[in-house]
């Protein structure tokens, strides 16, 4: 079984529409929200950390998320800037500011919102924070120089941003997980999902979106997987592939595994895996 998607020709290539994109990305996070965090809360905690870190957080500021999924860094953010800041988290994934405003309201954490909002098109006042933060959410947007404008747009003078995205395809052994599920639905899911981690584009593109003082920073990582059932886990339900996944029928999503698991044979260790990746972590200020 094979689902269809619409493309528009150019130069002889397939290209995805933006809205469509956008619609693949909204309702995938939708189909993945429920296992996000328990694949990949752990995982992600080299790039956030950075991220964390590079954003020097002061008391009392007020701090956007943009892609925030479960909160995973808007929750922290909140600690940092402590009861007199406040942070407004944003997602294009319903169901993701569904599971986050609930953990909100059973943590008992007042400086917090969280708002359905696609990051190409935040509706949210010109120069209103201090910080702007994306934890690897840029690969998804069809636009990433402009979601990057609209962060500028949001800050301050003398605000920075701070974005995280994945590293070079090459330094990523789970990378083939794209090409596998894309040539089961005649489509690409993300089709530029590691353009960003190509050497020096994430900084071009935080100049090109009008940031000054723009750095970025390297980290090497490995994703542990304790067995194939969890790497099959977080690289179909829990990720960026859920939607054209949960399309699949059980045959095709067995046969997927089976090619996926093929692909990261090289990680085996005992019964789990030690995958290899990449982060990149960027900081501009207005």
């Amino acid at each position: 079984m094979r689902a269809h998607c619409t493309f528009y020709i150019n130069k002889n290539q397939l290209i995805m529409e933006p809205a469509l994109q956008r619609r693949i990305q909204r309702y995938g996070w939708d189909r993945a929200a429920d296992h996000y965090e328990a694949y990949w809360c752990h995982q992600l905690e080299p790039a956030q950390d950075l991220l964390m870190e590079l954003a020097q957080f002061t008391p009392g500021e007020e701090v956007v998320d943009i892609a925030c999924g479960t909160g995973l860094v808007s929750f922290r953010a909140a600690h940092a800037v402590g009861l007199k800041g406040q942070v407004v988290a944003t997602d294009i994934s319903e169901k993701m500011v569904e599971i986050a405003t609930i953990m909100a309201q059973q943590k008992g954490i007042p400086n917090i919102r969280f708002m359905r909002m696609d990051a190409e098109d935040l509706q949210l006042s010109d120069q209103s924070f201090d910080v702007a933060l994306c934890a690897l959410g840029l690969m998804y947007v069809p636009g990433p120089v402009k979601a990057i404008q609209e962060m500028h747009r949001v800050l301050k003078p003398g605000g920075r941003m701070v974005a995280a995205v994945w590293g070079q395809r090459d330094h990523c052994g789970w990378a083939d997980l794209f090409e596998i599920v894309d040539k089961r639905v005649a489509s690409e899911v993300c089709p530029m999902f590691f353009n960003l981690g190509n050497p020096d584009m994430l900084r071009l593109s935080m100049n090109a979106a009008g940031f000054s003082e723009c750095t970025t920073k390297t980290i090497s990582t490995v994703l542990h997987f304790d067995s194939a059932e969890q790497a099959c886990g977080a690289a179909f339900a829990g990720g960026p592939v859920a939607l054209a996944y949960h399309k699949f029928s059980e045959q095709v999503k067995g046969e997927a595994h089976s090619e996926y698991l093929a692909s990261i044979e090289k990680y085996k260790k005992g019964n789990g895996y030690e995958v290899p990746g990449e982060f990149i972590v960027g900081r501009g200020v207005v």
